[in-house]
């Protein structure tokens, strides 16, 4: 029996699929693309086809983590006039029909910009579980982290390949929710195969957290899928495979691409192994 009161959205749904013994599935889109109408509808997709969490990009003119896919996704949604307040009015318009918990991945500039505390107060109210800041230094998280447990929500870093295994035990005691592991040096992009090299991050981090660890950056296959889950992680983040679905099809079948592929990854996601 899990203790409800004792999780934060996201820690109970990784303890529900624990329980299950199920990869969570967490899809990334950016909010905006290619419009605010369309990104209410694919997050409702999503969830219909499998999903268990969703990560929604805040669209950002200087991205440093991002790949050309994602980069692209951002500069459509700033065109279609995209900003932050503009998504969370969209996440209010989803209250009683989107269920799932919503991370919000964003860089620091926009949320400065917006206020902090402001912004975490109005990301709350929506019902947004956690905040993605790839640029937030580990120096900062502490103060930042405090600020979001506020509102009752979880502050998510990340864990590169090349990451310190002195610094990756403190960005372990930091991150609240779950680890994010990068599985790759360098930005976001669909990748021919998975490095093996994740396995054994995948297990050093096991070993020094009892966070559970999502791997993203370069998942897009079936076989990514099954590989991770082989290694011993608890989730997986899909990202520029998403993105380039909503970017190469127009309106008419965009919803049916993207529902038919989050299905397939979710077959993969429940397959034993």
């Amino acid at each position: 029996m899990i203790k409800k009161d004792t999780f934060s959205k996201i820690e109970e749904r990784f303890a529900e699929l624990k329980c299950d013994k199920k990869l969570a599935l967490m899809p990334f889109i950016m909010a905006g693309d290619p419009n605010i109408e369309m990104s209410s509808e694919i997050l409702l997709k999503l969830q219909e086809n499998g999903a268990d969490l969703i990560e929604l990009g805040i669209p950002y003119s200087d991205p440093l983590a991002d790949g050309p896919i994602i980069q692209i996704a951002a500069s459509r949604a700033l065109k279609s006039g995209t900003t932050p307040l503009k998504i969370i009015k969209l996440l209010e318009s989803l209250k009683g029909r989107l269920h799932l918990p919503i991370i919000l991945f964003s860089y620091f500039n926009p949320l400065l910009s917006f206020g902090f505390e402001d912004f975490c107060k109005l990301a709350s109210s929506v019902g947004v579980a956690g905040l993605i800041i790839p640029d937030l230094p580990l120096e900062e998280a502490n103060k930042f982290s405090k600020i979001i447990k506020t509102f009752s929500m979880d502050l998510i870093l990340l864990v590169a390949p090349t990451t310190s295994s002195e610094r990756m035990k403190l960005i372990s005691n930091n991150t609240k929710g779950f680890t994010y592991l990068v599985s790759v040096t360098g930005v976001t992009g669909e990748r021919s195969k998975m490095e093996n090299r994740v396995e054994k991050l995948i297990s050093k981090l096991k070993e020094i957290s009892k966070n559970p660890v999502a791997v993203g950056f370069g998942i897009s296959s079936p076989e990514h899928i099954k590989k991770v889950k082989k290694w011993g992680a608890d989730g997986v983040i899909i990202g520029s495979a998403f993105v380039k679905r909503i970017s190469n099809s127009n309106e008419k079948d965009v919803l049916n691409k993207i529902g038919n592929y989050c299905r397939e990854m979710r077959e993969a996601a429940d397959q034993k192994i």
